[in-house]
């Protein structure tokens, strides 16, 4: 791996840049996890897909530079070769780390090491105006560097970063609890993401009164390892077993065969069906580009009308309080209902850090649901009917909500959780030109 090939890949996306007309940028790469349609536009975009290449692997230092581009399926094959692992690795393949940084990834190592930005030491960003700047947290320009994480690509494109790795073992044990109380389960979330020898928490909530904690262990040596790749289901697993071994990488990538549980929209959980897949398809880049043509066709619309049914997408991650996380998936059960959810636990890796457009209580531990289904009815609702309660009650809670999917904030809502001032400091210094969409533009209003 040579990193001059990095200085010629920045060359030619910076003069591409430059020679970009009007005010339409784009990222051209080949997978995206953005679930919220977007406008077209006429403009070429901006070609970024051989910027996808792990430069440096340093154990020893525990990092690894890597280009923005680059999935993470990719970066952890390389880190593993190293014996080590990026500190969180968000769940699904076709993730680019630039993305999870730009867009606030999360994984069952969060509870120790944070949201995906919080493991990154520097990057280096490409600006509107087709110039790349160096940003660390004590440089000149630390400000761009604690207000990257949660833009979108609506300041610039990280093009090279370095972020925390940590070592790994072998295998991970995996120990399953359940409980059938919120207060208790949350209690024992909290308690868990004490201990100093757990190395992952995460867990599913199957209904009001069944839910599971899963606690991950790193070991040497292990009596068995599962195979979820392929015939068995991972998730179905938590029901079914207390304890459970997987290889380090299936662990890693337990939940990416069957995009958690959402394979089943796509028949993908039928045994005939799924053999017809094949093992080597069972992943989410093939979903992703089964729901982008889905996307583009808009072939559920019209068996929505069909069947004379309307639907609304409910794909939301959101960030609650832990004191609040019983309320929450009360509130849940009474307005959205369907499950399973994945519950993941998160804390501030370094509490004197403040990301300020995405800026959680350092002092709170914060429980991520994440809930990813579509609502049927025969009665035509409002836009947005059931993502605008959601959006309220996580406000009224002290929660913030990931911006990959639908939102529909009012402009003085939004600007009041993702910090305008801020925003519109770092629009004024690193994006006078206005190249890029604003942060409400681009993600309510899916310019």
């Amino acid at each position: 791996m040579i990193t001059s090939t990095y200085e010629q890949k920045r060359a030619r996306v910076t003069q591409s840049l430059r020679g970009h007309t009007g005010k339409d940028v784009r990222l051209g790469k080949s997978t995206s996890n953005l679930f919220r349609d977007r406008q077209a536009i006429k403009a070429p975009p901006l070609d970024v897909r051989d910027l996808n290449d792990v430069l440096r692997v340093d154990p020893q230092g525990g990092f690894v530079e890597v280009e923005g581009m680059t999935p993470y399926v990719k970066l952890v094959d390389e880190c593993l070769r190293h014996n080590v692992m990026p500190a969180v690795v968000p769940q699904l393949k076709s993730i680019t780390i630039g993305g999870a940084v730009a867009g606030c990834g999360i994984e069952s190592s969060s509870f120790r090491y944070g949201l995906v930005h919080e493991t990154v030491q520097e990057m280096e960003i490409l600006l509107g105006h087709g110039v790349t700047v160096l940003c660390t947290p004590s440089n000149e320009h630390r400000e761009l560097f604690y207000g990257f994480p949660n833009s979108y690509g609506t300041l610039g494109y990280a093009l090279r970063l370095k972020a925390k790795v940590v070592p790994v073992k072998p295998f991970v044990k995996l120990t399953h609890l359940r409980y059938r109380d919120s207060r208790a389960y949350f209690s024992e979330l909290a308690r868990r993401c004490e201990q100093a020898d757990v190395d992952f928490v995460d867990g599913v909530v199957f209904g009001s009164d069944e839910m599971v904690i899963s606690v991950g262990k790193f070991t040497q040596q292990a009596p068995y390892s599962s195979d979820y790749t392929y015939d068995k289901i991972y998730y179905r697993s938590l029901r079914e077993r207390t304890e459970d071994y997987l290889t380090a990488k299936d662990y890693i990538w337990r939940w990416d065969t069957d995009w958690f549980w959402c394979s089943k929209n796509l028949l993908a959980q039928n045994p005939i069906v799924r053999r017809l897949y094949g093992r080597g398809r069972l992943n989410s880049m093939t979903y992703t580009k089964l729901m982008r043509w889905n996307s583009r066709w808009k072939v559920t619309h019209y068996l929505d009308k069909l069947r004379g049914t309307h639907s609304e997408p409910v794909i939301q991650d959101v960030q609650i309080p832990i004191e609040n996380a019983p309320a929450f998936l009360d509130f849940y059960f009474k307005i959205v209902g369907f499950t399973p959810i994945w519950i993941c636990p998160t804390r501030a890796y370094d509490a004197s850090a403040r990301f300020s457009l995405y800026d959680l209580d350092p002092s709170k531990l914060h429980v991520n649901f994440g809930f990813w289904d579509v609502i049927r009815g025969t009665k035509q609702l409002p836009p947005g009917f059931y993502n605008r309660q959601i959006e309220d009650e996580v406000m009224a809670l002290g929660g913030r909500k990931s911006l990959y999917s639908d939102s529909y904030y009012t402009p003085e809502q939004f600007w009041r959780l993702y910090a305008k001032s801020d925003y519109d400091e770092l629009k004024k210094k690193y994006d006078p030109n206005g190249v890029f969409k604003d942060l409400y533009r681009k993600c309510v209003l899916k310019e």
